[in-house]
């Protein structure tokens, strides 16, 4: 094991570890929810932030904490310098390593064997078969045969300590995303991870401290901030067309009941487990992410409080009741998690973010993704619009219309390849090209952690009744500077 105090050297030697995570992402992890003894959801703080400079050069002296308001009060004394702005190393080749390989990640070793000027080098997950499969997929592309981690549970720490890996995607049930990133990053790796980045607030605070003492990239892998419908939002909120932002609303309510209790979908009933240890959003970044792009979060503004509101927790065990056999170990299960979370998010500009979460009952997919503003509002699923002075009518309009707001990433990449309408694709091969070109990533660290704090602190609001928590200033006090963030220019190959 590394020592977590220790500044890793970018380089390092072999890993391996379990599969996927969310809707459509199987898994590969025998035991599941070791670090669950979550009944608090964690809420200890663990401390960092701080610096410039390149993000694969070596970590300076630390910072002071910034002490200018009261906001960043409650923020744990930097150990490091902070990754905003920090830009890639440049580099002709980026050499990916994959812990995970099951249905998510299984998949998306596809988009990374696409690219021009990338490779896939190294491979890990407990379940050989999956490994073997993943790595005939990169022979079959034409590249060398990767190397290859099935030696447990903890196998991945072996991969993250490879010299040739450049940065290592995590795709695992969301128990072990705190400790591979940790150990990413300790073997000098840029890592990214699949939704969310961590369950408890202090290690948020760890993620943070060690992106910034290592100097590697630390970022939550938020596909849907890729989706074609988001960016031209996105674009569309920066050009002023609506307004000025009021609100926004996000979530993920889609109907996971039939693969949560599929025997054969997820390796393991890891996701449904997760139901009887918290009651809060356990899945908020999908919805989070995007709207908290729209309004320039930690760009700008932050988020400062959530409160939170869960229903009875009946769905699950009403399934079970119809589906499931007399002598099936979900029988010994009790569910706690709420059917339906709804928070509510405050900035520090006072705009208001809905947030809702609802995987145990009958509803057609939808991440709500809406807008609004002094001009007008935009609501998805299906997408509609209304906006002064182009409709006069009170009557939704043509979303389509607007297509001339597309983000220069759809528009090069009219029909991408892959998963999600090709998001996947998207957010693959933008990530990609930050790396290649050594440019600064779209998202950070502060990101990752803001979007997934409503996991820890939503258990605890609704524990509360509602009252609200506060949401952590990641960034210390940097979230007052504008700065570029998804909206991005196309860069020069």
């Amino acid at each position: 094991m590394h020592d977590e105090n220790a500044i890793p050297a970018p380089d390092g030697a072999t890993p391996a570890e379990g599969a996927a995570d969310t809707p459509g992402e199987g898994r590969s992890r025998r035991t599941v929810l070791r670090a669950a003894g979550l009944a608090g959801a964690g809420i200890g703080v663990g401390a960092f932030a701080g610096g410039p400079a390149h993000a694969d050069a070596p970590a300076t002296a630390p910072a002071a904490a910034p002490a200018d308001a009261p906001d960043t009060a409650r923020a744990p004394a930097r150990k490091g310098e902070t990754m905003i702005g920090v830009p890639f190393q440049r580099r002709s080749t980026v050499r990916v390593g994959i812990v995970g390989l099951g249905n998510r990640g299984g998949s998306m070793i596809d988009l990374f064997l696409a690219l021009p000027g990338v490779r896939v080098v190294a491979l890990c997950d407990p379940v050989k078969e999956k490994t073997a499969a993943a790595a005939r997929k990169v022979t079959a592309a034409g590249q060398p045969a990767p190397a290859t981690y099935t030696k447990g549970e903890h196998d991945y720490e072996n991969l993250c300590e490879r010299g040739d890996v450049d940065f290592v995607y995590v795709a695992t049930p969301w128990d072990s995303h705190y400790a591979i990133c940790k150990s990413a990053m300790l073997g000098g790796k840029h890592v990214g991870v699949e939704c969310p980045l961590a369950m408890r607030l202090d290690e948020l605070w760890e993620l943070v401290d060690l992106s910034e003492r290592t100097r590697r990239h630390c970022m939550q892998l938020e596909n849907c901030c890729y989706g074609k419908n988001e960016m031209r939002v996105l674009r569309m909120a920066h050009a002023g067309k609506f307004g000025e932002l009021l609100h926004g609303a996000g979530a993920y309510n889609h109907d996971l009941r039939g693969l949560m209790f599929d025997p054969d979908y997820y390796e393991g009933p890891w996701r449904r487990l997760w139901h009887t240890r918290l009651r809060g959003d356990l899945y908020p970044n999908h919805g989070f992410g995007p709207v908290a792009n729209y309004m320039d979060v930690n760009r700008g503004d932050r988020v400062t409080h959530i409160s939170s509101f869960g229903t009875p927790a009946l769905g699950l065990a009403e399934y079970r009741e119809a589906h499931m056999p007399a002598g099936d170990p979900s029988w010994k299960e009790t569910y706690i998690e709420s059917d339906r979370t709804i928070s509510l998010v405050q900035t520090a500009k006072g705009r208001v973010i809905r947030l809702e979460h609802d995987v145990s009952t009958p509803h057609p997919y939808s991440r709500i993704n809406s807008l609004g503003g002094t001009k007008g509002v935009f609501e998805d699923y299906p997408a509609r619009i209304y906006i002064e002075p182009d409709h006069t009518d009170d009557k939704w309009a043509d979303f389509s219309k607007y297509a001339d707001f597309d983000h220069w990433l759809w528009k090069e990449h009219a029909n991408p390849p892959g998963g999600h309408g090709g998001m996947d694709y998207i957010m693959i091969f933008r990530l990609m090209q930050t790396m290649r070109l050594g440019l600064v990533p779209d998202f950070d660290v502060y990101d990752a952690a803001t979007w997934t704090a409503p996991v820890p602190l939503s258990h605890l609001s609704i524990k509360a009744k509602g009252a609200p928590q506060a949401i952590p200033d990641f960034t210390r006090g940097l979230w007052r500077k504008a700065r570029p963030g998804m909206d991005s220019e196309k860069p020069k190959e």
